[in-house]
């Protein structure tokens, strides 16, 4: 297999009869970090909800370990995690429960063990017993984040995943993106805070820009 990497070039997307994206292009290598920028409305959200295969495509190629594909073909939607503006959970189950039955859909299992290293990891071990419609913003994006990690999958997709985060939990993932980078994984990350990933090779890509390309900001892209 070609080793872990994913290029995209000429890249758009039209909804509604209006250009929402327009010859987006970068290439992303094992252990590296794409950062997203833009103003509101410059299509971060868009890009990432495309490569998850929520969203429709109208022109480019996406190579995925130096296979053409869609990002609706499978051997790419089972490499990929994705995390959105929302948790997507449901208020009722216990933040355990909804873990779970996240995970049993993308056909996960791991030992109680492993599970519970994470949550106590992310402080969300105690909380997570309770019913996600009682904790706080910030627990269910912990809780969202502890998810992505167990699904050990090697692109993330986070969209704004600092959201609500205090400063212990921003600290924490950018931990935790440093770790999974230099593990060999890929993230892509829209972050209004200005996240900074020390020690770990990091492109930028403003989607502001009329003909947007990645640009590295660490050695070693």
């Amino acid at each position: 297999m070609a080793p872990l990497g994913l290029k995209i070039s000429g890249f758009g997307c039209i909804r509604n009869g209006r250009v929402l994206l327009r010859n987006i292009a970068f290439n992303l290598d094992a252990g590296q970090v794409l950062l997203l920028k833009g103003g509101n409305g410059s299509g971060k959200s868009t890009l990432l909800r495309s490569l998850a295969g929520l969203m429709s495509w109208r022109a480019g190629t996406l190579t995925w370990c130096g296979e053409a594909v869609s990002a609706s073909t499978p051997s790419f939607q089972q490499e990929l995690s994705y995390l959105g503006h929302q948790c997507g959970m449901s208020d009722a189950l216990s933040g355990m429960e909804n873990l779970r039955f996240m995970l049993d859909l993308q056909g996960i299992v791991w030992p109680a063990e492993r599970v519970a290293s994470v949550l106590k990891s992310l402080n969300i071990a105690e909380v997570a017993q309770r019913p996600v419609g009682r904790l706080s913003q910030g627990q269910r994006r912990r809780l969202a984040i502890a998810r992505v990690m167990l699904s050990e999958r090697p692109l993330w997709l986070l969209d704004e995943p600092d959201n609500a985060l205090d400063v212990n939990g921003s600290d924490f993932l950018v931990q935790v993106l440093a770790e999974h980078a230099k593990a060999g994984g890929l993230a892509i990350v829209v972050s209004h805070r200005g996240l900074v990933v020390p020690n770990t090779p990091t492109q930028v890509l403003d989607l502001s820009a009329e003909a947007p390309r990645a640009i590295c900001v660490e050695p070693a892209c």
